[in-house]
């Protein structure tokens, strides 16, 4: 059977909602967030809560925008980066809809968008929110280190994102067709800064847009873009050094929403990472772009480093996945 889903139903995400933080919405995806942050808390008295108040909304706000109530949708899938994915639980308890919590790190949204797109052409469901969230210092007491330590950022670290993306998938309607998915394996290669996610992340990313191409039969230029997650400037280079050893050149179309998110990218090192990352530029950015017609296919491999505070302080190294989606408009 391979790693590679088609989906030949196609289900559709017919509507998006994001919310973002201050700094992401200074760069290019400010113009298309629908929700705008002032203040980082999000009126709250923690990141956790400021968190899950932020992925509540976006599940809201993509069934809204699609026309839907809440009891028209059959299932919500979705994901963070907390312990337990509270977030996402949390946020779920507020809606009476089942629930699918998922856990794929930074590849979240692209795993959510997936596991959706397989009940909808199954047959199994007509309507499905895919959401996933991070905020830039619940993340940091999560996998580093607490704000209040000031502790120095060293160069090869990038910023997680304050946001949330939510998609509504529907076997109806107008909008992007999800036509298939390549699933990815845990790939190691032996990193443990866990500081340097770019590092750690780029060969699982290479490891499964390689198998999409050689499973599917399709080159690099069939898509218009080959979106990773939140690689970085780092990770994005190593990336294309890595597919290209192995004969293959993305070079031309490939784009990294960590690389692109923020206004000036050497303010934040290497660039933004966090489940947000990817879940804010698909659902707002490259939605856009793809309704317009500016986009016609993207392949959005989005990327996870699977560690913890636990497993780094006991010497392990970090695995990592890629999960990939197809996009066609």
């Amino acid at each position: 059977m391979g790693q590679t889903l088609r989906f030949h139903s196609q289900p559709k995400i017919v509507a998006t909602s994001t919310v973002a933080g201050t700094k992401e919405c200074e760069g290019i995806i400010g113009r298309y967030v629908e929700t705008a942050l002032s203040d980082d808390m999000y009126g709250e008295s923690t990141f956790e809560k400021a968190e899950c108040k932020m992925l509540a909304r976006v599940i809201d706000g993509a069934i809204a925008n699609g026309g839907l109530g809440r009891e028209e949708v059959d299932l919500i899938v979705s994901g963070d980066l907390l312990n337990q994915i509270i977030s996402a639980s949390f946020a779920a308890r507020d809606f009476s809809v089942p629930f699918l919590g998922v856990y794929g790190a930074c590849s979240t949204m692209a795993e959510s968008l997936a596991v959706a797109a397989a009940f909808i052409d199954g047959g199994f469901y007509h309507h499905v929110v895919a959401a996933t969230g991070s905020h830039f210092a619940s993340a940091e007491r999560q996998y580093r280190y607490p704000l209040e330590l000031g502790c120095t950022r060293p160069p090869q670290a990038q910023w997680t994102v304050t946001g949330a993306g939510g998609a509504l998938i529907s076997d109806r309607g107008d909008g992007v067709k999800i036509t298939g998915a390549t699933l990815g394996k845990v790939v190691d290669f032996g990193v443990t800064d866990v500081n340097n996610m770019g590092a750690a992340m780029a060969p699982a990313a290479c490891d499964t847009i390689l198998t999409h191409f050689r499973e599917t039969g399709l080159e690099p230029e069939a898509y218009d873009l080959i979106v990773t997650g939140d690689l970085g400037a780092l990770g994005s280079r190593i990336l294309k050094d890595l597919a290209w050893e192995k004969g293959v050149d993305i070079t031309a179309n490939h784009v990294d929403c960590g690389e692109i998110i923020y206004k000036v990218i050497e303010d934040e090192f290497q660039g933004g990472s966090g489940a947000g990352c990817s879940a804010v530029v698909l659902n707002s950015y490259l939605y856009s772009k793809m309704m317009s017609g500016a986009l016609r296919r993207i392949l959005f491999v989005a990327t996870g480093a699977l560690l913890s505070t636990v497993s780094s302080g006991q010497g392990e190294s970090i695995p990592c996945i890629a999960h990939a989606v197809v996009l066609e408009r």
